[in-house]
């Protein structure tokens, strides 16, 4: 069941190609930003390809995809692929409902409520509803991660800067 999601992303059952699609601008923006799908889906489509999907940036270092799953014919999911930068991650927010994020490589240093902890691909993370969260890659590569919601229209709360991020200082 693994291997899908493996190919999807670039990767093959041995892992022997690199374990890593480029999804994000380059070079990177210098600013947020969220833009419509560049290719419509066609109808009765049964796959969707990042061309058919929301792109993101968000300021330093995630870029990605989302599918809000009432858009793609979901009744009960979305999705969200990711390309997360070394030291780069989301902002520091909520959702109403839980989140799974699947990592297939890489190492991903979290905030989930007030516990802190770093963890090593491949791994299923469980983020329960309403838990203020945020990561941030801590590894020296890029890597891919996909998060999936158990609704077809995701809610999204900002709470703050990413607190993992390093900023210079003023």
């Amino acid at each position: 069941m693994l291997l899908a999601p493996m190919i999807l992303l670039g990767c093959d059952s041995q892992q022997t190609s690199k374990p890593f699609t480029r999804l994000g601008p380059d070079p990177l923006p210098k600013e947020s930003f969220e833009k419509p799908p560049v290719e419509p889906l066609e109808p009765g489509s049964l796959i969707i390809k990042p061309a058919n999907m929301t792109s993101f940036y968000d300021h330093p270092g995630e870029a990605g995809y989302f599918a809000m799953g009432e858009e793609y014919g979901f009744n009960s999911l979305a999705f969200v692929l990711t390309e997360t930068y070394p030291h780069g991650g989301p902002p520091l927010h909520t959702h109403s409902f839980e989140e799974a994020h699947v990592l297939l490589s890489g190492t991903i240093e979290y905030i989930v409520n007030e516990q802190r902890f770093t963890v090593t691909a491949p791994y299923i993370a469980r983020v329960p509803a309403g838990a203020p969260h945020t990561f941030i890659n801590a590894g020296s590569s890029p890597l891919n991660l996909i998060g999936v919601f158990p609704t077809n229209k995701p809610d999204y709360e900002p709470i703050g800067p990413n607190p993992l991020v390093s900023r210079p200082e003023d």
